[in-house]
């Protein structure tokens, strides 16, 4: 199967390193308009071709699908371009930074029938993949989810220290991690949700600063805290906080509320939740079937998402 993926900064090469691991894929260009980071990125991974621009990825003979790592801000009309060329994609969370956008990818995908994905990696991580088998299975359910999600980004610069064209959000981006997984995980709709923000940055001009509260429809809560300002331990931590036991999830590592590892490794093929995202993304293709975290079932999160952007404006 050959792929093209655009984007090759930091999220790009996750997604490159995990392809080489999985059988029968090809990844025939990666794309990106910097010429120079983008030949060195197809030089380090052996891909055949640097491109400037998606539209000459898409014209690639044999190309079926694509892999959008690109700016938050184009991700709903690069998923929209791939579709109305007739390939399949997956793009990066998140899968639009507007509740418009969000819902005109989902009736494109409806309209051509195309595998639509988003990189919502929560739900494919070993950890979060063990809880979720407990709560279906009726082993364990869920009361209270609560997420500290937390990064030093006072600069505009990404995960590689390089500067970025654009800026990242804590609503529209890494708030869609934790409210796509809680309704995951409980199988249930939000049904209230609330939101608080600091101060914006006097230049990057985001808040810096953020807290979420949610309820679902079966009374389960969830509190998020998110920060841009956390001079500390960086990333996500999950703490479920079930009817039978409290469990921490970091990444692809799990432990109980008493600090006892729980072993995760053979929940899955892979440790690597990026790499479980992409095996399903080329299985649902070949397999022709919806995927987990496709548009359509992650698109509940962007309306929670919508209704908070509400409340803060």
């Amino acid at each position: 199967m050959k792929l093209i993926v655009a984007g090759p900064g930091a999220f790009g090469q996750k997604h490159l390193d995990a392809l080489k691991r999985i059988d029968g894929v090809e990844v025939a260009a990666v794309i990106g308009p910097e010429m120079d980071a983008t030949r060195a990125t197809a030089e380090k991974y052996g891909i055949p071709q640097a491109l400037a621009t998606l539209e000459e990825g898409l014209a690639l003979p044999g190309v079926e699908a694509a892999i959008l790592c690109t700016p938050t801000p184009i991700h709903a009309a690069q998923a929209q371009q791939c579709l109305a060329a007739g390939k399949h994609v997956m793009v990066e969370i998140p899968l639009a930074d507007s509740w418009a956008d969000a819902q005109a990818v989902a009736a494109l995908q409806q309209q051509t029938g195309l595998v639509a994905m988003v990189g919502h990696t929560r739900r494919f991580n070993p950890s979060h993949q063990w809880i979720h088998r407990k709560i279906v299975a009726g082993e364990l359910k869920l009361q209270h989810l609560d997420v500290q999600t937390f990064f030093f980004r006072r600069t505009n610069m990404n995960a590689l220290g390089q500067p970025r064209s654009w800026t990242d959000h804590l609503l529209w981006h890494h708030a869609a991690h934790t409210v796509d997984l809680f309704q995951y995980q409980t199988g249930e709709a939000v049904v209230a949700a609330n939101a608080l923000q600091g101060p914006d940055h006097p230049t990057l001009g985001i808040a810096m600063d953020m807290s979420i509260q949610m309820k679902a429809a079966g009374g389960a809560l969830c509190t998020l805290s998110l920060s841009f300002n956390n001079d500390g331990p960086l990333g996500t931590f999950f703490r479920y906080i079930c009817d039978n036991g409290t469990y921490i999830a970091r990444y692809d590592d799990l432990i109980s509320g008493k600090d006892e590892k729980i072993d995760v490794s053979k929940v899955d093929v892979s440790m690597d939740g990026i790499e479980l995202q992409d095996r399903e993304f080329i299985a649902a293709i070949r397999d022709g079937r919806e995927p987990n975290a496709s548009v359509a079932k992650v698109l509940p999160c962007y309306e929670v998402l919508h209704k908070l952007e509400q409340q803060l404006s």
